[in-house]
């Protein structure tokens, strides 16, 4: 019987431009011990208000393209709408769309790795026209 343990990690990312990045292996470079985990799961959290995690077809580009269009659309960089614009047209709406996706993904683990589908990844969508840095914590927990 394998022991239960938790593991921890916490990291940055490097700064993106706005768009749908897929960062599965940038994350999982992070993840040092994830091999000691034969079963679990992967809880991966960004700290930040005006980015967000999804996960989604990681193959074809036009899907990140048409994600891009349809938040766009959805939620339109036009500051006659909004009263919270101090840092840019880009400021209220980084928000919206960051709630609508979300902080965080939870992944399976499963034989030291993210049992994913075949054609799914962990995309960071940077709302911000310019982002920065951006910080992760991941909990891995399992046996």
């Amino acid at each position: 019987m394998s022991a239960f343990k938790v593991k921890q990690y916490q990291f940055s990312l490097r700064p993106r431009s706005r768009g749908f990045h897929l960062i599965t292996d940038e994350v999982r470079s992070h993840l040092t011990e994830l091999s000691e985990f034969s079963k679990g799961t992967a809880h991966v959290f960004i700290m930040h208000t005006s980015a967000s995690l999804t996960v989604n077809e990681n193959a074809d580009p036009s899907v990140r393209r048409d994600f891009e269009t349809f938040f766009n659309r959805t939620v339109p960089e036009d500051t006659s709408l909004y009263e919270h614009t101090l840092e840019g047209t880009d400021d209220m709406t980084s928000h919206i769309k960051s709630s609508l996706l979300g902080p965080s993904v939870t992944l399976p683990v499963k034989n030291g790795d993210f049992l994913t589908g075949t054609w799914q990844g962990i995309y960071l969508r940077e709302h911000r026209n310019r982002g920065g840095s951006r910080k992760i914590v991941v909990t891995v927990m399992g046996e």
